[in-house]
């Protein structure tokens, strides 16, 4: 990636293949193929990029970015193919075989741990077993009624526990007492013994027990709501609750307890069993261990459900459990609703993923559609979209972009502020829009979003293209031309850039400069048919009209619903002598958007060649319709006149042209014409 960004295509391309290893595994998966694939794509080697781009969305379907280039390329299958509905059981196979996966691992653990806890514990003799002191206790701060116990284990039992030994986390509390244990199951609860433990705490510390804290705040806040809803007086111990399950020898002249988290006795000494006083946690917490004449005894082993399921279940409320058999039944409910639990989440994934791949499919053919400049079938999909879909930012735009492609600036202007207005900071796109202003002339709008693109990221090519279209439109080329280089400078992949610098050097009249620019453009992207057309036109405008009509016809290759590329393939055409042709494709383009006046015109132009000049006045007629303000029309009409010998209409059309203010260069020669209207045909220029 690194090299990629610096522009070190090579190095970057040695690093993920190898060339002494052409064997090898392209790393990360469908990552690593897709940045393979850009590689490719940057160096010109379109099929290899596409075939990249394929694998990586084999191996991620939901590779939305693979999709995109591909798209970019012209080569992308259709949405519904690649989002299909064997995709969406591709993946529910995928993630059950992932969840799968992670409850058996999570299994294993536990399995592991409840099978070696009671083998280090087991060698403790009974007879040795005592009870553990719980004076020293620690505030949980923000929750006073839940304490975590500080266990202390005597240095005659570490050998037996070393394996569970948890490092002090102060040094100023070291002491000769081992830590208690950490066990990743809560449930798993531990029985151990001590000494006589002092009931005071010592004033110097040095024996003061480490505090442990079971839960942690986390945990706390999500049970806190059903631990805290009664008092601390109120509330039965868990010492007291673990004894309905608990079988205690009272031959025995040893004190057994059984601990877990907070639910210690801190009215005595010692922990006290109350067999009175009935809980339900005992349902839960036995099934985890039992304890049976002081030896504890693993029962079941929990997957990653009941790992945290059993939290829930330990701090529930109070309820009354009479019975082994009430024990049992509810561990039977347990286990059927945590397998109910399963399934809705089964559900819910499938149903997420099939929603993701119908939006997808959605999104995925608009923008296929739109790459392959098929603009009003994109619409149409876009419009499928659900309204909380269709207002955002990146749709806005490429609706935007399509409307651009269709020559009605006006949609595309709205739309592109649309956009703009949801997603301030979002640049993608915002080229286009400052060209749509650049075409309505709309000088105060575009000036002010280069200024505030500018605000947004200096650094970002779409910007500076924005202030170059803002003095382009002023007719100030040369600050253009600086400002389009510095877009050039900042991102050299930016192929509309270099289209752009072309532009300002064939405005300038710079022809070898404009076609160097095109040619870059095409080198960073060979689909991006603006390049094709403007050196098509630099051809056309010096005369090399085969030149002209061989990149006309590449960009109409890439966009076939242009009606400018038409046109100016049928001006190519025409130079060529090829009028019949050139009349067919003119056909095309008005067909294409009858409100383009241009084709309208070039073909009048062709039949006034042809001397077809009853068709030609019927053409520039309805042109008249759609683009009243043209002089080059009127002066058409007048040389048209003047062929038919209509003088006072000749005259009259040329005296319009003139009012109309046409361009310096034509307003000469529509002066020259209309002196020699009442000239012989012989005397009379051809200039018009």
């Amino acid at each position: 990636m690194s090299c990629f960004r610096m522009n070190l295509l090579r190095e970057a391309e040695d690093t993920l293949c190898p060339v002494n290893e052409p064997n090898i595994e392209v790393p990360n998966g469908a990552t690593g193929h897709y940045l393979l694939g850009m590689i490719y794509r940057c160096t010109g080697r379109m099929s290899a990029a596409a075939e990249q781009f394929t694998q990586a969305l084999t191996l991620d379907p939901l590779l939305w970015a693979a999709y995109e280039e591909l798209c970019i390329l012209g080569v992308a299958e259709d949405a519904d193919e690649c989002f299909s509905e064997a995709t969406a059981l591709r993946l529910q196979q995928e993630h059950a075989s992932t969840s799968a996966l992670e409850k058996s691992n999570f299994a294993n653990e536990n399995r592991i741990l409840s099978s070696s806890l009671p083998s280090s514990l087991g060698d403790i003799i009974p007879n040795q077993m005592k009870q553990l002191h719980a004076n020293n206790t620690a505030e949980v701060p923000g929750y006073p009624h839940a304490r975590a116990t500080a266990l202390r284990v005597q240095n005659s039992t570490t050998s037996n526990v070393a394996q569970f030994d948890t490092p002090s986390p102060a040094a100023t509390q070291t002491s000769s007492i081992v830590p208690p244990p950490l066990f990743r199951n809560v449930h798993a609860y531990q029985t151990t013994i001590s000494g006589d433990a002092p009931t005071k705490q010592k004033a110097n510390g040095a024996n003061q027990p480490l505090r442990r804290k079971y839960l942690d705040e986390a945990r706390l806040k999500k049970v806190s709501g059903r631990l805290f809803n009664q008092s601390s007086d109120s509330m039965p111990r868990r010492s007291a609750r673990l004894s309905r399950e608990t079988t205690i020898n009272s031959n025995s002249n040893s004190n057994l307890s059984q601990f877990g988290g907070n639910g210690t006795d801190h009215s005595s000494g010692k922990l006290r069993v109350n067999s009175s006083t009935p809980s339900k946690l005992c349902s839960t917490a036995v099934r985890s261990v039992q304890v049976r004449k002081g030896k504890p005894r693993a029962t079941e082993n929990f997957d990653e459900g009941s790992r945290y399921e059993v939290i829930d279940e330990m701090w529930t409320d109070n309820v009354p459990a009479t019975s082994s058999t009430a024990s049992t039944t509810e561990g039977r409910f347990f286990e059927q609703d945590k397998a109910e639990r399963i399934m809705s989440q089964e559900s819910k994934v499938a149903i997420g993923i099939r929603e993701l791949l119908g939006l997808l499919r959605t999104l995925g053919e608009g923008f296929r559609l739109s790459c392959l400049f098929k603009c009003q079938e994109a619409l149409e999909v876009f419009r499928k979209l659900p309204e909380s879909q269709f207002n955002t930012g990146w749709v806005l735009c490429q609706v935007g972009k399509a409307y651009f492609e269709l020559v009605d600036y006006l949609e595309a202007d709205h739309y592109f502020e649309l956009a703009h207005r949801l997603s301030p900071c979002t640049l993608d796109g915002m080229d286009i829009y400052s060209t749509v202003l650049y075409h309505l002339n709309a000088e105060m709008r575009l000036s002010y979003l280069a200024q505030e693109l500018i605000s947004i990221d200096r650094l970002s090519p779409q910007a500076w293209c924005a202030v170059g279209n803002c003095f382009a439109l002023r007719k100030d080329h040369e600050t253009a031309l600086k400002n389009f280089q510095r877009a050039v400078q900042l991102d050299s992949r930016f192929a509309y850039a270099h289209t752009l610098c072309g532009h300002e050097y064939s405005a300038l009249e710079d022809y070898e400069n404009s076609l160097k620019f095109y040619r870059c453009a095409l080198q960073v992207d060979e689909r991006h048919y603006n390049a094709w057309y403007g050196l098509g036109v630099v051809y056309l405008r010096q005369e090399k009209f085969e030149f002209a009509e061989h990149h006309f016809r590449r960009a109409f290759q890439i966009n076939p619903r242009s009606s400018v590329l038409m046109c100016y393939l049928g001006m190519a055409l025409h130079s060529l002598k090829r009028n019949e042709e050139a009349l067919d494709m003119m056909e095309k383009a008005i067909a294409a958007d009858k409100k383009n006046p241009l084709p309208k015109y070039q073909k009048a132009l062709i039949l006034s060649g042809l001397q077809k000049y009853a068709e030609a006045l019927e053409e520039l007629e309805r042109l008249k319709e759609i683009a009243p303000h043209e002089s080059s029309m009127y002066a058409l009409m007048g040389k048209i006149y003047r062929q038919l010998n209509i003088l006072d209409k000749a005259v009259f059309c040329f005296g319009i042209a003139l009012d109309l203010k046409p361009p310096a260069a034509d307003l000469a020669i529509i002066k020259s014409a209309m002196e020699k209207v009442h000239l012989p045909d012989e005397l009379m220029d051809d200039d018009l």
